[in-house]
């Protein structure tokens, strides 16, 4: 990450994009720690362009701006450290799209958004719903994050999309939390979705298919097709506060097909936070 000058010198009001190369927390497969890097050639490469799909040139605007990495730390800091640095973004009124990592790093990120947006919303997609109490003895683990959320009370709701391998204990967890699970039976529901709050929105890329995210560490059959996230992102109506995009393990990707795809997740994302 760049130093405090740098930060302080971008308007209030930009996005700051961040690179969280951390994997410690991950459960069947190292990797995403190499996601930033991967994500980021995808963005620059010569075969596409930096425009969205609704003509803007990103490449041509100073309403974002990349940051670089938070530096590699030992696993038992790497949470506080994902904290404060969020913080001192957030402090200086810059909103954040952070490039894990796995996904745990999204519990250290809420908590410091809690603390300005206390009345928060997320929007969750993933295979996966994230709401084990612990796994593998391991609270933290990447399978965990919107447990320890919930049970915090970070965030006034909480909507997950895309899920297709809840087990009965995150089930039982999702009710009790008041988790809105719209699994992937049922995604056509995701048209009715409102938010009337500051939004989050966390994108881990096994919500795509196999087929078209090859490069995750858990492949779950059955999944979106990145023509039907990039809809629901562009028809969303909701104030965009932050996003973190995780999971991609370039380890298992297929000549950069996921890093793409994520790249292209990523513009459309900014578009959506500039009103665009």
């Amino acid at each position: 990450m760049n130093n405090a000058a740098a930060i302080k010198k971008l308007k209030p009001g930009t996005i700051a994009l961040l690179g969280m190369p951390f994997d410690a927390q991950s459960s069947f497969m190292r990797g995403p720690a190499r996601a930033p890097g991967a994500i980021r050639k995808a963005l620059s490469s010569t075969s596409s362009n930096l425009c969205t799909e609704s003509g803007i040139d990103l490449g041509t605007s100073g309403a974002w701006r990349d940051i670089g990495d938070l530096p590699a730390t030992p696993p038992k800091k790497t949470a506080g450290i994902i904290e404060k640095s969020i913080a001192t973004l957030l402090d200086e009124d810059l909103r954040v799209i952070s490039l894990g990592g796995d996904h745990s790093i999204t519990f250290p990120i809420v908590k410091a958004y809690a603390k300005r947006y206390p009345l928060m919303h997320i929007l969750h997609f993933d295979a996966h719903p994230d709401l084990y109490d612990e796994l593998d003895g391991n609270r933290f683990s990447h399978a965990c994050p919107f447990a320890r959320i919930m049970e915090q009370g970070l965030v006034q709701r909480l909507v997950l999309a895309g899920i297709r391998t809840m087990t009965p204990g995150q089930r039982r967890n999702a009710d009790s939390f008041g988790v809105e699970v719209i699994d992937m039976r049922n995604r056509h529901l995701l048209q009715k979705i409102r938010f009337n709050r500051p939004l989050y929105l966390s994108f881990d890329m096994d919500a795509l298919d196999p087929a078209f995210a090859p490069g995750v560490s858990h492949h779950e059959p059955g999944g979106f097709t990145t023509r039907e996230v990039l809809t629901v992102i562009q028809n969303l109506r909701a104030d965009i506060v932050g996003a973190d995009i995780v999971e991609l393990n370039p380890r298992r990707d297929r000549d950069g097909i996921t890093a793409m795809a994520a790249a292209k997740i990523l513009k459309e994302i900014i578009a959506k936070m500039l009103g665009i």
